[in-house]
C-alpha cells in the first residue's frame, strides 16, 4: 500500500496530466471494484453513502462520514477525495476542521460546497471566507491535499452562469485547487467556466454527456456523484420486483469476479 503522502502526490499529479474520470464508490466493496477496473482515484458520494445507512443525503453525521472514509482508504490503494458537503457547519472553522478530519481518516482531497443545509446559498463573501479557511488547513498538512471548491447554485434553484463564474473565480483566488459547479449541462457553459479559470475544473457527468466532448471543452476531471450507486440499487430493485411480483428468479446473476477484484 502507498503512503498517504504518495497518494496525495499521485492525486495532485493527475490534475496536471490527461483528463480523467474519478468515480464515486459507496462502500469498500465498490471501491475495490472500481480500483480493479483501472481507475486512478476515487471520490466519496454523500448520497450514496447515506443510502448504505438507510438515510437520505445530508442526514449523516461527520463521525459516520469519517468512519466511512477510513474504511475506503484502508480498502484501496487509490487516492480518495471526500465529499465534505458544507463542512458540517456554516462557519469557516467548520470547513477547516472537516479538511483536517478527512486527512486524519486517510483522504488526500475533499470538496467544500457553498450551500447550507438550512436551504440557502452562502453569500460570496461568507463562502469565500470558508474556502480560505479550508485551503489554509489543506495546504498546511504534511502531504498534498487537493481542495475542491463547489459552486452549488445550478442545482439549488439559481442556474445563473454569471453567479457561477463569480463564485468560482473567487474560490480560485482563495486557494482552491480544483473548481466544481455541479449541474452544468450545456457545452457552452462548461466551456465558459473552463476558459474563465486557470485551475482544473471538475464536471458532474450527466446522461447524454461524452468524455471526449468534456475534454474538448477544457474539463480536467469528471465525477459521477451518486449515479453509480443508483445504477446498482435500481438493478437490485428491478430484480426484487421480478421475484416478488412474478416469482421470476431468472433476473439473478452469478457472482461477479470477486477473486479478481479483491486480490
Amino acid at each position: 500500500m502507498r503512503t498517504q503522502a504518495e497518494k496525495g502526490s499521485a492525486f495532485a499529479a493527475l490534475h496536471e496530466a490527461e483528463p480523467f474520470i474519478i468515480p464515486n464508490p459507496w462502500d469498500a466493496g465498490s471501491a475495490r471494484m472500481l480500483e480493479a477496473h483501472g481507475f486512478k482515484a476515487l471520490a466519496t458520494t454523500s448520497s450514496g453513502f447515506a443510502f448504505t445507512l438507510g438515510r437520505l443525503d445530508g442526514r449523516v453525521t461527520p463521525d459516520e462520514v469519517m468512519t466511512h472514509v477510513a474504511a475506503l482508504t484502508a480498502a484501496t490503494d487509490l487516492p480518495v477525495s471526500v465529499d465534505m458537503e458544507n463542512g458540517y457547519g456554516s462557519d469557516p472553522q467548520s470547513a477547516a476542521t472537516a479538511v483536517r478530519r478527512a486527512a486524519e481518516a486517510g483522504a488526500v482531497g475533499g470538496s467544500i460546497e457553498d450551500w447550507d443545509p438550512s436551504g440557502r446559498l452562502y453569500d460570496i463573501d461568507h463562502a469565500l471566507a470558508r474556502i480560505e479557511a479550508a485551503a489554509e488547513a489543506a495546504h498546511s498538512l504534511t502531504f498534498p491535499f487537493t481542495l475542491t471548491a463547489r459552486a452549488e447554485n445550478h442545482i439549488r434553484g439559481n442556474p445563473d452562469l454569471d453567479d457561477t463564474l463569480e463564485r468560482l473565480r473567487a474560490y480560485e483566488a482563495a486557494g482552491a485547487d480544483v473548481l466544481y459547479a455541479p449541474g452544468l449541462r450545456a457545452a457552452e457553459a462548461i466551456r465558459a467556466v473552463c476558459a474563465a479559470l486557470t485551475k482544473p475544473v471538475n464536471v458532474l457527468a450527466l446522461p447524454g454527456m461524452r468524455m471526449a466532448d468534456l475534454v474538448e471543452a477544457g474539463v480536467q476531471r469528471v465525477s459521477v456523484g451518486g449515479s453509480l450507486t443508483w445504477v446498482a440499487v435500481n438493478a437490485a430493485a428491478e430484480a426484487a420486483g421480478a421475484m416478488r411480483e412474478r416469482g421470476d428468479f431468472g433476473v439473478l446473476h452469478r457472482s461477479p469476479p470477486l477473486q479478481d477484484w479483491f486480490t
